[in-house]
């Protein structure tokens, strides 16, 4: 390996913030260091704006200084343009944070082959930690694209050798079609910036991170705006935070490591999830697991079973997972409300609650008086609390009329106690209103479908603001079961 290779591996550690809002969440923390990326899209599409928008920030907010090199426009030019967004980039320039060179392609890569000439003296004259060159689409023009490449090729070395964090403006089009440049194949990253139609007479700026070595990506178009002090960027799959759960620290585990990635770390303790799955998912696993999870951590459980799962059935499940029902059972950490007159083992007959005939004018009443003594257990008092209600069942039993009214009444009740709620319910059999308002009552959503030869999982909606994208359930013969992909 050669030296500047060398260098530049043993770099990527912390990522380098590019200081513009949105984008370093896509990069999921921002560019691994010293590495070269194509910024490419259409005139207008605000390339430059976002290039110098990355040397800013990181000479303001993280003291690396940087070099926007440009071979068309003056200096002049730029600096008037970037005025609008408050960018005063001659006082950087008087301070060492910055320099706008305006220079020929060819003098610009005889100077940088040239040990100690210009390029160099600058990049130590400043302590350049940062570079943009607008545009590298001139080194096809002026050359072969053979020596197009040679000369991108060397360009990007130099910027490794130096430990250079670099943008490479490119022009593109969407005519380009099936033809991919070879700048993308030698550089680092590709981002891609696109003009969109909107609503047939608006258009929209998108962004798209389609390639990006040495760090995760959020894959997909995102908003871009351009606002006063720059460019914005939304991520898209995104909502408003929940800051009062956002802020809470203890999370459950769902015992599905993928899953609760995707929670950035589990289910917020006292929050309400839902769990949406149509009629061909398995969910068995899924619901299992989070059940189990709670057990191993040493929590209480109330679980509502389901019409198609015995308890006994539900014990051989659980045991799959290293649990042992019956002995949660003897140690008063699981108890189980039951729908329907079912033979159930001896051993967990005592942890049920049975309310197969009692009136839907009486469950309520009847069901926290069965519930309260256990609550207010001197012995599990200090223990943290789980429900795991099937909806489904309650419907199928009770109607969705007196599932609108209890569920609300309930789920206030469980919050305030700071009980750690997840129910199951099929959204798409119950109508577009009620599964709405449950929707509306819930913290989370977890939605699990099968479409074709495939089921997929997708958050599609979190305490966090952070909606995820659709992830395959693949099925893996260890515990838990499932992996999301």
């Amino acid at each position: 390996m050669q030296k500047s290779e060398a260098a530049y591996t043993k770099t990527l550690k912390q990522p380098i913030s590019t200081g513009i809002p949105g984008l370093d969440d896509i990069l999921c923390g921002g560019i691994p260091p010293g590495g070269v990326v194509i910024l490419e899209g259409e005139p207008g599409t605000g390339k430059t704006t976002i290039g110098m928008q990355f040397l800013v920030e990181g000479a303001i907010k993280h003291n690396e200084p940087g070099i926007y090199i440009t071979f068309e426009e003056l200096p002049e030019q730029i600096y008037d343009d970037m005025e609008r967004f408050g960018w005063n980039l001659k006082d950087l320039e008087r301070r060492n944070l910055l320099r706008v060179i305006c220079i020929e392609p060819e003098i610009l890569l005889e100077q940088m082959l040239e040990p100690n000439g210009l390029f160099e003296y600058m990049i130590k004259e400043i302590g350049c930690k940062r570079v943009v060159m607008d545009s590298i689409s001139l080194f096809r023009l002026m050359s072969s694209e053979q020596e197009a490449r040679t000369n991108v090729y060397t360009i990007r070395n130099i910027m490794r050798k130096h430990a250079l964090t670099s943008f490479f403006i490119r022009e593109y089009s969407e005519v380009e079609g099936m033809h991919i440049p070879f700048e993308n194949y030698i550089c680092d990253g590709i981002v891609r910036l696109s003009l969109k139609p909107l609503m047939e007479k608006y258009r929209k700026r998108t962004i798209e991170v389609l390639k990006m070595r040495g760090t995760r990506i959020l894959e997909g178009e995102h908003t871009y705006k351009f606002v006063e002090d720059g460019v914005y960027i939304i991520p898209s799959l995104s909502m408003a935070e929940d800051k009062i759960l956002v802020q809470e620290t203890e999370v459950l585990s769902t015992g599905i490591h993928s899953l609760d990635e995707l929670l950035m770390g589990g289910i917020p303790k006292g929050s309400v999830f839902m769990i949406d799955t149509n009629s061909k998912a398995n969910y068995r696993y899924l619901l299992s697991s989070i059940y189990a999870q709670r057990i191993k951590d040493d929590d209480c459980t109330v679980t509502m079973m389901s019409g198609n799962t015995t308890l006994d059935m539900f014990a051989d499940t659980i045991d799959l997972f290293g649990v042992s029902l019956r002995q949660a059972v003897d140690e008063g950490k699981a108890h189980f409300i039951e729908h329907y007159k079912r033979a159930v083992d001896s051993g967990l007959e005592k942890a049920l609650i049975r309310v197969d005939d009692v009136e839907n004018d009486e469950y309520a009443n009847t069901l926290n008086d069965k519930l309260s003594p256990i609550f207010e257990c001197e012995e599990l008092c200090d223990k943290r609390w789980f429900i795991y209600y099937d909806l489904n069942t309650i419907i199928s039993e009770r109607g969705k009329e007196f599932v609108v009214k209890y569920f609300s009444e309930e789920i206030s009740l469980w919050r305030a106690l700071g009980i750690t709620v997840m129910a199951h319910c099929n959204f798409s059999e119950i109508g577009t209103e009620t599964a709405s308002f449950l929707e509306r009552t819930c913290n989370g959503v977890i939605r699990t479908w099968v479409d074709g030869n495939y089921q997929y999982l997708q958050v599609t909606k979190s305490p966090s603001g952070r909606v995820s994208a659709p992830h395959i359930v693949a099925n893996i013969s260890e515990t838990p079961f499932v992996r999301l992909v």
